[in-house]
């Protein structure tokens, strides 16, 4: 039997994640009290049911019951039933735009504005959130990629297997891209916005690229890079976290960081590993 516990912020894309699951076969319940996970367990194995993937929605609604969701995912463990807990989180920002632009109510909104209730459901939430075994931001996420990377997620056989990067670019005038491990700065780099003819090409661009890695400093510092990200992978999964995620930024986001996210996403493939690529300013 295999259990998914689905939980994090209101707006973050749950309802759009539970229907994931439904395609992908899973029997799903929303809304669902943390204290009832044994019993329904026990109900599904006794019924001989053909029943053998679950999805759970847990979320502020439950609120009351939500002390107990670690208690009841450590009684998973010990069953040795297969479970995995994903949460899914956006940005104040894109939370906000979400909550106006549907109109819909914050569970917590009674008496607060909503960017007060939001804050007040990231703290309440934010023990459930350090246990998860996979924590997706959707602020930049269609469904379809929120889709894919859920389907990707639960699918995967083992530790390793299940392990994936995430390369982001992202130009610094923007702001740093949400929920990331580390974050590389790619201004030490000629800047290719200075050469006429590759100034309104981007990163994608063979000749920006040739540009870039014409420099002895980035190609050391890919080499490098490369190197460590692997050296790495061993300790995020012997510390329970089966992605890691890695951003490159340079001034607009458009040249340097594009390039080099371009190339470290190649040699990870190259080497077997499991790879998504974003480019946030294109």
């Amino acid at each position: 039997m295999e259990v998914v516990i689905l939980s994090g912020l209101s707006g973050a894309g749950k309802s759009q994640a539970i229907n994931s699951f439904e395609d992908m076969g899973y029997y799903c319940i929303d809304n669902m009290p943390p204290n009832l996970i044994k019993d329904f367990i026990k109900l599904i194995s006794k019924n001989k049911t053909k029943v053998t993937k679950i999805a759970l929605v847990m979320d502020i609604r439950g609120r009351d019951f939500l002390d107990g969701l670690l208690h009841y995912k450590n009684l998973l463990k010990d069953k040795k039933i297969d479970h995995k807990l994903i949460f899914l989180e956006a940005s104040k920002p894109e939370l906000l735009r979400r909550f106006t632009q549907t109109r819909r109510v914050h569970p917590l909104a009674i008496g607060l504005t909503i960017e007060e209730a939001i804050d007040k459901e990231e703290g309440i939430l934010e023990p459930i959130r350090d246990i998860a075994d996979l924590i997706i931001d959707t602020s930049e996420l269609k469904t379809s990629e929120l889709a894919a990377e859920l389907r990707e997620f639960v699918q995967s056989d083992s530790e390793y297997s299940r392990f994936r990067f995430t390369i982001k670019s992202f130009g610094y005038k923007f702001g740093l891209p949400s929920e990331v491990d580390c974050v590389f700065d790619m201004r030490f780099i000629p800047n290719p916005y200075y050469v006429d003819e590759l100034r309104d090409k981007t990163g994608n661009d063979s000749e920006v690229a040739d540009f870039v890695f014409s420099h002895e400093e980035a190609r050391a510092f890919a080499e490098n890079m490369l190197a460590m990200t692997l050296k790495l992978k061993p300790y995020f999964i012997k510390q329970g976290k089966p992605y890691m995620t890695l951003a490159f930024g340079c001034t607009g986001g458009q040249h340097r960081s594009v390039a080099m996210a371009n190339l470290i996403a190649e040699r990870l493939k190259f080497a077997g590993e499991s790879v998504k690529l974003r480019h946030k300013e294109l």
